[in-house]
């Protein structure tokens, strides 16, 4: 018993460091991308830092503890039962003249700025995860692929963790995309994966990008972290604010609360809309994830106009029921000085329209 238990256990390790070697784990920065990473005034002692430094993870808890209660501790209502209703957009066939935002789910969302288009943190693998095992989408938020995209000018990525930055969906969007736009350090994964150096622009916090079609998009800091390689730590995570002739939007990227928001609303506020990650947050991770309360603190803090809630209703990643987010985000922006856009998945948020109302959809979800 002893011998073959020795043999499973040993099997079993070799098949997960076989694994580990998939391409999908990506790759760490090497040569002319780390001598530009190591002259970063943001990196230091071996990997990026936050502004302002903060624990992972409270101190009144371990990860042991905050594994058990993930992994192994019931959540009530931590998936919904009932499939989340979304709508079926023909993405192909918009009106180049008009702006317009679609979220597919969590941060993955579509967005028409002055006839260019750009794609954020897309996942449409159906996963979050690397592992076969790993989380799923709730059903019914599933429902747009790659085909289903036209021609992406601008695809977004803030930070390289599994649930914003989908090898799968990476690959296929390959000969779809005209730029990939990132933090320091992420473009090292596009091109082991096949995508050509001159499709790459990485950029530290701060960094301002001019395009020739009145497009400007400016990397801004977050308050997070990035690892997906083993030994990482190497790849910059960052905020985004997009500007066209007409609009300026803000896209937060994941991140914890810290004055950032209030120093991002001063340089380059007011903002017309802002994408703010609101959910899959915890207790034990406050300063990596912000909290609806702070989410809607901090809208104001950028000086949004309207703002969409994303990372929420497609994976549970946290211990909160899944509708929680949303529901306290409607809450917590009551008598505040911006509209608050709840959409379906797939649904045309009409960025000009200020009359456009927004159902509840997700009341009588299960």
């Amino acid at each position: 018993m002893l011998i073959l238990f020795a043999i499973v256990v040993v099997l079993l390790l070799g098949s997960s460091i076989l694994y580990t070697q998939h391409p999908l784990f990506g790759k760490n920065p090497t040569g002319e991308r780390l001598q530009l990473i190591e002259n970063s005034p943001n990196y230091r002692q071996g990997q990026f830092r936050n502004l302002m430094e903060k624990s992972g993870i409270a101190e009144d808890t371990s990860i042991f503890i905050e594994l058990y209660r993930t992994f192994i501790k019931t959540i009530p209502h931590r998936n919904p039962k009932d499939p989340i209703p979304s709508i079926q957009t023909n993405l192909k066939t918009l009106n180049p003249k008009q702006d317009v935002i679609v979220w597919f789910g969590h941060s993955s969302v579509f967005m028409q700025l002055h006839g260019k288009t750009f794609l954020i943190d897309p996942v449409m693998s159906g996963k979050a995860t690397p592992f076969p095992w790993g989380t799923r989408a709730y059903k019914g938020t599933d429902i747009y692929s790659v085909e289903d995209l036209p021609a992406i000018d601008y695809l977004l990525i803030s930070h390289d963790h599994y649930d914003h930055l989908d090898y799968e969906t990476a690959l296929k969007l390959k000969d779809k995309v005209r730029y990939v736009i990132t933090g320091l350090g992420v473009g090292e994964h596009f091109e082991y994966w096949g995508y050509p150096k001159d499709k790459l622009i990485e950029k530290d916090w701060g960094d301002r990008i001019e395009f020739d079609d009145g497009i400007t998009i400016i990397t801004e800091t977050t308050h997070h972290d990035s690892r997906r390689a083993f030994n990482g730590g190497k790849n910059l995570w960052v905020s985004f604010i997009i500007q066209s002739p007409k609009r300026k939007v803000f896209y937060t990227g994941d991140g914890g609360y810290d004055k950032h928001f209030t120093e991002i609303g001063k340089k380059y506020g007011p903002f017309d809309w802002a994408l703010m990650e609101n959910g899959q947050y915890d207790a034990a991770w406050r300063s990596v994830h912000c909290h609806p309360d702070e989410v809607a603190q901090a809208t104001e803090e950028l000086k949004a106009r309207n703002m969409i809630p994303v990372h929420h209703s497609k994976f549970s990643l946290a211990k909160h029921p899944w509708k929680e987010p949303i529901t306290r985000i409607v809450q917590y922006s009551q008598r505040r000085n911006y509209r608050l856009a709840t959409p379906m998945i797939g649904e045309l948020v009409e960025l000009d329209n200020d009359q456009q109302n927004f159902k509840q959809w997700w009341k009588n979800i299960h």
